[in-house]
C-alpha cells in the first residue's frame, strides 16, 4: 500500500434539537432504506471496492450506490479509504462505530432468514447465491 488517507467526516448538525417519538426512528434515520443495511452487511467481510459492491448489488444504480455511501460515510457508519496512487484506488470499509451495529444486521439476517422460510418453505430457492447466504 504506497499511502493512505483515512478519515471520517460527520454531516453537519444544524443547532435544531431533533425531536424522535422513539428511539429506533433514530437507527432508521441512519441504516433505513433499501440498500444501507445491504452494503453493510457486506462491508463486514472486508473492504469492498465501488465496483465489487455493485457487483454484489446488481439492482442498485451507480448513482444510489454512490449516494448512499456517501451517507453512510457522512454519518461515520463507514470509512472511506483512498490510496494515493495511478489509477487512483478507493475501497469502503466499517468504521469502529459502524460495527457496533453489526449484531443489528445479524438479526435483521436471521429474521429476514426465517420470514423468507415462513413464507417459500426452501430458502434456496429465493435466495441469490452468495457469501452472505451460506
Amino acid at each position: 500500500m504506497i499511502g493512505t488517507n483515512k478519515y471520517l467526516s460527520f454531516r453537519r448538525k444544524s443547532t435544531v434539537k431533533k425531536k424522535y417519538n422513539i428511539s429506533v426512528e433514530a437507527t432508521l434515520e441512519v441504516i433505513g432504506g433499501k440498500w444501507k443495511c445491504v452494503i453493510l452487511c457486506h462491508l463486514t467481510h472486508g473492504k469492498k471496492r465501488t465496483s465489487e459492491l455493485k457487483r454484489l448489488m446488481p439492482g442498485i444504480t451507480q448513482k444510489m450506490l454512490t449516494q448512499q455511501l456517501r451517507e453512510l460515510e457522512e454519518d461515520g457508519i463507514i470509512s472511506r479509504i483512498i490510496y494515493n496512487q495511478v489509477p487512483p484506488k478507493v475501497e469502503y470499509e466499517l468504521s469502529e462505530y459502524g460495527w457496533t451495529l453489526k449484531s443489528i444486521l445479524d438479526s435483521l439476517c436471521l429474521w429476514g432468514e426465517k420470514h423468507i422460510i415462513k413464507e417459500y418453505g426452501d430458502k434456496y430457492a429465493v435466495l441469490e447465491e452468495s457469501i452472505l447466504n451460506q
